[in-house]
């Protein structure tokens, strides 16, 4: 209540009076309540709470930069924008912003240089995979076609260089550009892995670092960028995207075999598309040969066969594949957070760490 006083002094309180300061205690109390829930406890809406007015600013900035001339792509562009997901990724670029500055325009041209990237490569990604839906939508080449999806995709792509050269940001452009060429390097290393079964754990965490991680490490350097010129804070805030990443691709990788799903039902997709992620590479280096060739075997000929990949799933689940997988993901989570314990103490800091902590935690 600061110094408002809320009757005068000498005054007698009347019901009027006793209203207000009921209001104001249960403010208090509402306040109290949220400053104080243990982080691995909120909701992404509470995460939100400290960018929220900021990420609503955002979304109308992002529509108006991705208007064209042409009908069709504003089309397309508009289905995009009705359909997008929870925007996590601008989410830690706002956040990783708001730890050591003010949150400025230089911020919202990296999260609209990030959203821009990323959606792209979603695009694009759907068309490789050929992937007809996409968040329980159809994807654009479903709708449109992979022509029209590709180009889609070189449209959002040079629309992030013009942003980032039309506002002087090189140091964004840099930062960007290496996440997409990582992010490609990880996606074909994959892919030559994947046609010999010949993915070890090292490899495995190559890809996963390339190809997930280093765009959210690129979220983090981003953010901390526009706000601060400390160098040592972009790397630390690169490094804490990076294992915030790998957790978080670690989890999806869960989710194939049924890890922390609400249906808690495998779905085998990964090894349906011959991806040995790390469950299968750790019951495949602990076995012996004779159950090695098996596994190797089914996913190279059995791919298909919904009896052979549950034969498959309980065998990684037997071996201890799942408890593996998870152990990792827990470390890198830990050693995330580590890395936030140097940074300065706010909101923002507060929300990065129940941000790692949920995408851990999440169910789909």
């Amino acid at each position: 209540m600061g110094n408002t006083l809320l009757f005068q002094k000498n005054q007698a309180p009347t019901l009027h009076h006793y209203r207000i300061a009921y209001i104001y205690s249960l403010n208090f109390i509402q306040l109290t309540t949220i400053s104080t829930k243990a982080p691995d406890k909120m909701t992404v809406k509470e995460i939100k709470a400290p960018v929220a007015t900021v990420m609503d600013e955002f979304e109308k900035r992002f529509k108006s930069t991705m208007k064209s001339k042409t009908n069709l792509l504003d089309k397309i562009t508009h289905y995009i924008i009705k359909r997008k997901g929870k925007q996590m990724r601008p989410l830690f670029v706002f956040l990783s912003a708001g730890v050591f500055g003010k949150i400025s325009d230089r911020t919202y041209t990296a999260a609209t240089l990030i959203e821009l990237l990323h959606t792209a490569t979603l695009v694009h990604d759907d068309v490789v995979d050929e992937s007809f839906e996409r968040r329980g939508f159809f994807s654009l080449n479903a709708l449109w076609k992979n022509k029209i999806a590709v180009l889609v995709g070189d449209y959002l792509l040079s629309k992030g260089l013009l942003v980032s050269v039309d506002n002087g940001e090189f140091d964004m452009l840099r930062i960007i550009s290496n996440a997409v060429s990582q992010m490609s390097e990880g996606e074909l290393l994959q892919i030559e892995k994947s046609r010999l079964l010949n993915i070890d754990e090292k490899v495995y965490f190559d890809v996963i670092r390339q190809k997930t991680a280093s765009l959210i490490a690129a979220c983090c350097e981003a953010g901390a960028n526009s706000t601060t010129d400390d160098k040592e804070s972009h790397k630390l805030m690169a490094q804490f995207g990076e294992y915030t990443g790998i957790a978080f691709q670690i989890k999806d990788d869960l989710f194939d075999y049924g890890f922390g799903k609400n249906i808690g039902k495998p779905t085998g997709i990964d090894i349906k598309e011959k991806k040995l992620t790390l469950p299968l590479i750790y019951a495949l280096e602990k076995t012996n040969r004779k159950e090695r060739k098996w596994a190797r075997n089914l996913v190279k000929k059995h791919n298909e066969n919904p009896k052979k990949i549950k034969e498959l799933i309980d065998w990684v689940i037997k071996s201890g594949g799942i408890e593996y997988a998870e152990k990792a993901m827990y470390e890198f989570r830990d050693k995330a957070l580590e890395l936030l314990k140097q940074l300065p103490e706010n909101e923002y800091r507060n929300s990065l760490e129940a941000l790692v902590y949920y995408t851990i935690n999440r169910k789909k």
